[in-house]
């Protein structure tokens, strides 16, 4: 145990996949041209008045109660007061002392023990418009010009803040990651941080273990990936245990992670809390969400990844492991639960659903929704293999076939004439051009070294073009070549 304490908390801004903006009719579509997607209502104009997005407010309930967050029953909306060039109202509709859900948790899996983590809060806020900095950098401070677009101004977020209660950088990627899966199986967002639909800020600070006051904390911002999340908290870490170590005191600032460099640098220091002169937003009444409301929201619950990974576990008696990759992401599990509806061969079918399955379609970009392998030709690879008509390294051959064309594996193997060999004799004879080639491996084998059968094996599959069946050479192979001295 190191001398100092790690406290870190993270703020998650979640895009919600509602259709339309918080307050307005306007379109949350992704990637639209500048300004298309603007209102009098998203552009600030004067005499508008919002409406509130019914099924973002199902989403924030919906999410409170995946998250075990206590669901406020009346929930209010205040103006956050600041000016910035993409803020048209010089104001963010938020939510202060009185949001939708508090004082919740998640658990999460690190080194094979559970760590509980609390959520503070969880409240709906508009998002603000992007800075578009002209320049060969994008960087504002080396722009000629700056351009704002207000298509992402009033998009719904849901501000997800966790507790202190993070202890390294392995939690905080653990947190994050079960963070997202949750949201993906409750289909409240899409959670791609490419687009902007999943922003996280990290705070972190060092105290002496022991020590019960919090030191001054550092907020980490431009964090695009979790695995910048996880670096700029190393780099972080080990930034303040130098400043600690030799006497120099810590202050509380803002810092930018530059995930090239792996390093953090400061953006503002020395800051004070901000007077953001919250006052209650007058043209949107206070929310009251009743018990009624509340059960309704429980039935557009899932089975969430926890319990699901638990299940897979008991129900087809697969690793942790497996279960862990398997339930991570809905539509993963959805896809082996197809395919194990038709096979009972679970742990051959996780395989390749791991294995295969996911190598090919992150090598080729793609979702599993765009598998071009569908469970029923996966179900009918894996009973190639049981019934022995082909090996499990043909099978590799043959699926890379079914995930370019999208072909039967029945199809494949029988064009490519690649049934295996079971055939006795067939198999003798390769066994004894394989002995007759390696005199010098075949004498180390007598003399004791048994190691040397796997090596011979793997000659004959050569010879074979991988037909044969890895079993019976292998019982081929010891008759042949009697007892070892």
């Amino acid at each position: 145990m190191g001398k100092y304490e790690i406290v870190i908390g993270l703020e998650v801004h979640v895009q919600l996949k509602t259709e339309s903006k918080l307050f307005c009719g306007c379109s949350t579509k992704f990637g639209s041209e500048p300004n298309t997607q603007t209102c009098p209502v998203c552009e600030g104009l004067p005499g508008v008045l919002p409406v509130l997005n019914k099924k973002a407010v199902e989403f924030a309930v919906r999410t409170a109660l995946a998250l075990n967050c206590r669901v406020n029953e009346y929930a209010k909306f205040d103006r956050k007061n600041y000016f910035y060039p993409d803020l048209p109202k010089n104001y963010q509709t938020s939510q202060k002392d009185m949001p939708f859900a508090e004082h919740g948790f998640l658990e999460v899996m690190v080194d094979g023990k559970n760590v509980k983590i609390g959520i503070t809060r969880a409240h709906l806020e508009e998002d603000a418009g992007k800075l578009l900095h002209a320049g060969s950098s994008g960087q504002i401070g080396e722009a000629e010009e700056s351009l704002v677009d207000l298509n992402r101004t009033g998009i719904p977020l849901l501000e997800i803040v966790s507790e202190p209660d993070i202890r390294s950088s392995e939690e905080a990627y653990e947190y994050l990651n079960s963070l997202k899966s949750i949201l993906q199986y409750i289909g409240v967002s899409d959670c791609d941080m490419e687009k902007g639909s999943l922003r996280c800020d990290a705070n972190i600070s060092l105290r002496p273990c022991g020590q019960k006051e919090l030191n001054p904390k550092v907020e980490i911002k431009n964090l695009n990936s979790f695995k910048n999340v996880k670096d700029a908290l190393d780099y972080e870490t080990a930034r303040q245990t130098e400043c600690l170590d030799t006497g120099e005191k810590t202050y509380q600032e803002t810092r930018l992670f530059t995930a090239e460099k792996g390093v953090t640098t400061q953006m503002r220091s020395k800051e004070e809390a901000n007077d953001y002169r919250y006052f209650p937003e007058p043209d949107l009444v206070v929310n009251r969400i009743t018990p009624a409301y509340i059960e309704e929201a429980k039935k557009g619950l899932v089975e969430l990844p926890i319990a699901r990974k638990k299940r897979f576990v008991t129900q087809y008696g697969l690793p942790e492991y497996d279960a862990g990759v398997l339930t991570a992401a809905k539509a993963t599990a959805d896809y082996f639960e197809r395919c194990a509806a038709l096979h009972a061969n679970f742990k051959a079918l996780s395989n390749l659903v791991m294995g295969e399955l996911l190598g090919f379609l992150k090598a080729a970009g793609k979702d599993i929704s765009e598998a071009p392998v569908t469970p029923e030709n996966l179900v009918k690879l894996v009973k190639l293999i049981d019934n022995n008509t082909i090996s499990g390294k043909i099978a590799k051959v043959v699926f890379e076939d079914m995930f370019k064309e999208g072909a039967d594996p029945e199809a494949v193997v029988k064009k490519k004439g690649l049934v295996q060999i079971t055939d006795a004799g067939k198999l003798g004879a390769l066994v004894e051009l394989v002995i007759s080639k390696n005199p010098k491996s075949v004498e180390q084998y007598r003399s004791g070294k048994q190691e040397v059968m796997g090596f011979l094996v793997g000659q004959v599959m050569k010879e074979s073009q991988g037909k044969a069946n890895p079993g019976l050479v292998n019982k081929i192979l010891k008759e042949k070549l009697g007892p070892r001295s």
